[in-house]
Order: structure tokens, then sequence, then C-alpha cells
């Protein structure tokens, strides 16, 4: 790790790339893409022959996804990893829950995405480095930059992880397969000025400190990994006693989103270029490229996700684009139907914002089972919850003007290990069309 060069990178995205107009964001945005493209071009196989010698655009370009990724990763690779050995480190690593092991100078890790399918990444120690500044010039509270402690819960560490510690912030390893009794202990011990953790996770935290188990109250909270459901963010709010709640959104694919001094969500635009797949009404899947990540290109990344960009914009006055929130996975749209057999995308947020009047229960899942048929999880199974949520999934159909689904109980039961999706969608038509 050198210690110069992410003092480098925070000062320059703290204080040096203010980037106060779009212009200006797109100017080094072009400036970026010209020298990444002709990197590689130089270093990379598999985009050789796709990157002509002058004058390439990014338009002429592929679309890349997670299969295209690992399919093809020996080529993609600029740094001569190959995916077999690469992924045999990453697996042993996460079975001995021991992340000291790299790749020569290279970090590997593994991600299940919130699509649940593996994924492998590779990262130089100069992509570690500069990630390292940019998030740390990017959390780190305005009125005080030294002396903080940073608890990060994580289903797996990595060298990328553990490089945060320097003499300006201490860094903390909890990892969310371990014994949470045990963790809120180290937690209050500890007593973190920055917390950042999964939404599922920082319930839990929440949990303990209403019954007087946790009194550690950080400057700052961020949610990660999961998307933040309305109500679990004025949860933990109230139980940590914070402000507002913080995101970082952050995945195999690159740190593509932060938080502002104002709570408010914005692309790292100044890193990524987004191309975006319009949904309507302001939502839309992103096409992501990262302009500075070599060790592995991320060029033309589709991810399954689903952002509803932000009407207004931001007081905090960045020109980066500010977004209203992440709704979750594309393939988890539910599919609700009229009278006349007309298919209707149901959001996962619409589906939240409508159980957000649903009474009597505390955690949940909605997961569409069957043609309109729902099984939804709670953590109470009583009558007065059932009738409750039905009544709520029920209106929400009547407002679409479709037909009302069926819904059935089951238990609820928290898995640490996965990612939690609030809505999912695991029935498919044969003749399923892209919602």
């Amino acid at each position: 790790m050198s210690n110069l060069r992410i003092v480098a990178e925070f000062a320059a995205v703290r204080w040096f790339r203010p980037l106060r107009t779009r212009g200006a964001v797109e100017r080094r945005q072009r400036r970026l893409l010209r020298r990444h493209l002709r990197f590689l071009r130089r270093h990379s196989a598999y985009f050789r022959d796709l990157i002509p010698v002058r004058g390439g655009v990014l338009a002429d370009l592929p679309y890349m996804d997670k299969s295209v990724m690992m399919g093809r990763f020996d080529a993609i690779n600029t740094v001569g990893a190959h995916r077999d050995e690469a992924l045999e480190l990453a697996i042993a690593n996460e079975r001995s829950r021991d992340f000291d092991a790299d790749l020569g100078t290279n970090s590997v890790g593994l991600s299940s995405g919130t699509s649940g399918h593996r994924g492998l990444f590779v990262v130089s120690s100069a992509e570690r480095d500069a990630w390292v500044g940019t998030v740390l010039a990017r959390t780190l509270p305005r009125g005080r930059l030294l002396g903080h402690r940073i608890a990060l819960f994580l289903r797996a560490d990595n060298t990328l992880y553990e490089s945060v510690g320097s003499r300006a912030v201490s860094f903390s390893y909890f990892d969310v397969h371990a014994d949470m009794t045990a963790n809120i202990a180290r937690l209050q011990e500890y007593r973190p000025t920055i917390l950042v953790a999964p939404p599922s996770v920082l319930r839990l935290i929440a949990r303990a400190a209403d019954v007087g188990r946790l009194d550690a109250r950080p400057e700052k909270v961020y949610g990660v990994a999961e998307v933040l459901e309305i109500a679990d963010s004025h949860r933990i709010q109230s139980s940590l006693g914070q402000p507002m709640l913080h995101q970082l959104y952050q995945c195999t694919e690159g740190f593509l989103a932060h938080t502002c001094e104002e709570g408010v969500l914005h692309l790292n635009e100044d890193n990524i270029i987004v191309e975006r797949e319009s949904l309507g009404e302001g939502r839309f899947t992103p096409i992501v490229t990262d302009l500075r990540r070599r060790a592995q290109p991320i060029v033309r990344y589709r991810l399954g996700d689903v952002l509803k960009e932000r009407a207004e914009a931001c007081a905090c006055g960045s020109a980066l684009t500010p977004i209203e929130r992440i709704e979750g996975r594309q393939d988890d749209t539910l599919a609700f139907r009229t009278a006349a057999g007309l298919t209707v995308p149901v959001f996962a947020d619409v589906v939240t914002r409508a159980l957000l009047y649903a009474e009597g229960f505390d955690e949940y899942r909605v997961a569409q089972t069957g043609d309109m048929r729902l099984e939804v999880s709670l953590d109470v199974l009583d009558d007065h919850a059932r009738q409750s949520v039905t009544d709520e999934l029920h209106a929400l159909a009547d407002r679409l003007g479709c037909v009302r689904p069926e819904v059935v109980f089951t238990a609820y039961r928290h898995d640490p290990s996965v990612k939690l999706r609030r809505v999912t969608r695991t029935w498919r038509r044969t003749d399923d069309e892209k919602l």
C-alpha cells in the first residue's frame, strides 16, 4: 500500500477536483476514456480486436455482463491472471475466512452480487490505493479528518478493505458470518466513529441499541451491499441516533455512487461513465464503464439494478448525477396482470412502499412464485399481520388495475450469508417478456 498514492487521490477527490458543472464532468470523462481505450488496445487481448487504432468510441464496443466476464476472464484482464488460479485462491480465502493471500501484487475476491451469481474480481495495488483515497474522501466527515475508527461489516474480508487502515484512521473488520452477539460486544468496545454494514446487519445492530446492549453512536452510518428500504432506514436512524443514513453503492463492477452531505446519492461520474437503459418514469438500468480500472477492465458492463434518477438538483451543488433510489434488481420486478391478460411491471420499490402501511410484523420478504401468486415471509405470523399485508398487496393490485394476487405466508428466516433482497421474482413465464 502506498500512503502517497492514497493521500494524492484523497486530495484530488476532496479538494482539487470539484467538477461543479456538467461540462467539467464530461470533459474529464472524454479525456480519461481516450486514455483508457488506448491502454486496453495495447494490454487486453479481449479488447485488442474491438478497439481501432484511432478514433475508437465507446458505443462501438459490445456490452459485458457477468457471464462474459467469467467466460473471457483470461483475455479481458491485463495482469496475466488466470481464471482458475484466481478462483481457486478466492474460494480458499472464503472457506478459511482468512483473506490475507493475494495473487502476486493483486487482490482477488468473490462477489455473489444481488443477482446471486458468483463473480470474480482482480484489483491491482494501484487501484486499491485509488479506491482507498476515494472512499475516505467521500466518507470522512467534513469537520475532522484524523482519528476516525471505521467498523466495516463484510461477508468477506480482503486486502482491498484492510488497506483502509492508516494513521488517519483505524479500521476493524467484522465478519457477518461470525456470532452477532460477539460482534456487538466488539463493536461496543471499539466505539466506531463510522459504521459501514449491509442494512440487514444494521437492523440487528439497531435492535441491540434498542435493548441497551450498544450505546456507541457513530458520527456517520453507511448502508452497503443491499438495497436500503425506507422503513429500514427510518428504524436504523432512530435507534442509532443518526440525522440521516448514508449509502455506498459498491459492487464487483466498481465504486458507483455515494451520498453527499445532504444525504443524496450521486453517481461517481468523475471515474465512471453510466449509460442508461431506460425503464420509464425516470428509472433506468445502468451500463457502467470504469475509466480507471485496468487490471480487470469494466467496459459497458450491464448491471441488472434498477435506479431512479432524482428529478431536482441536489442542494450540495455537485454536478454528479443525483439518484433518488436504488430500487433493486430488474429481474426482481414483479409481473402482475390485468383481467385482459396484459402484463404490468411492478417495481420492487413500489411493493416495499405499499408494505409501509401494513402492520404487525418487523421483518419480511416477498417472492413471486407463480402467476399472480406471492409468497410472503414474516417474522410474525398472526392473523393481524397476515390480513394487514394481504390488504395492502390487494390494494396495490387494485390501484394498478390488476387481478388481485394470491398471497401465502411462510416463516421469516434470516440468513447472514446471503444478501437481503426484500422483493424477488423466482417465477417466469415460458414466453416471459422483458419487464
